[in-house]
């Protein structure tokens, strides 16, 4: 990991008279659409679950608590389209970079060396993250970094060839995954699902029927392989199951997310084509996704599960972040109105930083020191119900202060 400490604010793009904004410029939106991506996964739902719980507020409260958790098994909440847009922008600023390092003469040995290097910083640092507080290495994979580290390096390569090819690439890494897990012999009747971790009432509630089956929670293709793959690594106890149903082989899935993103790079450097038409096609794309994911869930043929990543929801995701990258593309490039996207840029320029500073321990840290010096009840007395939502957003805001310092100093941590 490096720091960037030259690197001067992000530029602003201009619209030229065609309509074309030039390919060589950086996208603002892009940085504005992450670090939303970002703040979400660092509020924490702003405890309003908690808040819930424990006042029992009706109205709309319920549903923004809703709104805030990921969902049990198939379905999506807000909070479930956190990673699959982190990973899909990582794919959209792939041919940026790319054009970025040819441009200073860069070597392909020397771009491939570098992705892979970025691919095993990635997988590091997200194990890591899992370890602190465990007694020793936690060799997990489902952590969002390893799941992209793991995919980095291939999409990578696929992004040197055609657009036709890297569309060609998702289609053939979404019918083999759902082939692996059809394929897949379902339990036997009587099959005791508390030996995977899933008790009778969960599996009543939430668990999977008939052919939808093949991607249940822990009795899937995948969960069969880390059964046999996590327990070769060092563990302090057997591997059985992952208890929120998370799989090491989801990073193939989330191969081809980013693929999507690179696509959706790729043509917003396209000089080629309008501003406009650049966002109509993104919101055509985005609808197509979104519709082909439901169509594959509610006919069962391939249940729409995020923990899970399977390919109803590479689809479903996917179109809903060609739809969030079309609305910043407009609103923020095309149309100018930057300057109320600057506190989600400040975070968007220094995502790995707010990522861990968000997960590892420092919001911890934060929420300490608050009980330390101002009382563990001190938001409670001075917010009354509203206690939980008011101390998580005060946290919030330490840590985007964090990410502004940086900014102003023109620190920026990459990979």
């Amino acid at each position: 990991m490096s720091t960037a400490a030259t690197l001067a604010p992000a530029p602003q793009p201009e619209l030229s008279a065609s309509g074309r904004i030039a390919p060589s410029a950086r996208l603002v939106s892009l940085d504005a659409y992450r670090g939303l991506v970002m703040l979400l996964m660092a509020s924490e739902g702003l405890g309003i679950a908690r808040f819930v719980r424990d006042s029992h507020a009706g109205g709309i409260w319920p549903f923004l608590a809703a709104q805030t958790d990921h969902v049990q098994w198939s379905g999506c909440a807000l909070w479930d389209l956190i990673q699959p847009s982190f990973t899909f922008i990582v794919g959209v600023a792939m041919p940026f970079s790319l054009a970025k390092r040819r441009a200073q003469g860069q070597s392909f040995a020397r771009l491939v060396a570098h992705a892979v290097w970025r691919s095993l910083l990635l997988i590091f640092l997200g194990i890591f993250l899992r370890s602190i507080g465990k007694s020793q290495t936690y060799f997990t994979f489902e952590d969002t970094l390893t799941q992209i580290g793991l995919g980095y390096t291939f999409a990578f390569l696929l992004a040197w060839a055609r657009p036709r090819w890297q569309a060609i690439a998702v289609g053939v890494i979404l019918v083999g995954y759902w082939l692996a897990f059809a394929l897949h012999p379902l339990p036997p009747a009587g099959f005791d699902f508390r030996s995977v971790g899933v008790t009778a009432d969960w599996h009543a509630a939430h668990g999977l029927r008939g052919f939808a089956a093949h991607w249940d929670k822990n009795t899937n293709f995948a969960a069969a392989v880390d059964v046999r793959f996590l327990n070769l690594l060092p563990r302090a106890s057997r591997f059985a199951y992952n208890a929120g149903g998370y799989l090491t082989l989801s990073f193939i899935p989330t191969l081809a997310t980013m693929l999507l993103g690179l696509l959706a790079g790729n043509l917003l450097r396209d000089a080629k084509w309008t501003a406009s038409r650049k966002v109509l096609i993104l919101l055509a794309a985005g609808l197509a996704g979104i519709a082909l994911g439901m169509i594959l869930d509610l006919t069962g043929i391939c249940p729409s599960v995020k923990r899970i990543w399977t390919p109803s929801w590479v689809l479903f995701s996917g179109g809903w972040c060609c739809l969030l990258l079309a609305a910043f593309y407009w609103v923020v490039d095309m149309r100018g109105w930057r300057a109320w996207a600057f506190p989600l840029v400040v975070v968007g320029m220094n995502s790995i930083a707010m990522y861990c500073l968000a997960d590892g321990g420092f919001r911890s840290f934060v929420l300490d020191s608050f009980h330390t010096h101002l009382g563990r009840r001190f938001f409670t007395y001075a917010f009354g119900a509203y206690g939980p939502i008011a101390e998580t957003s005060a946290a919030l805001l330490v840590l985007w202060l964090v990410c502004l310092w940086m900014y102003r100093r023109r620190i920026f941590l990459r990979i």
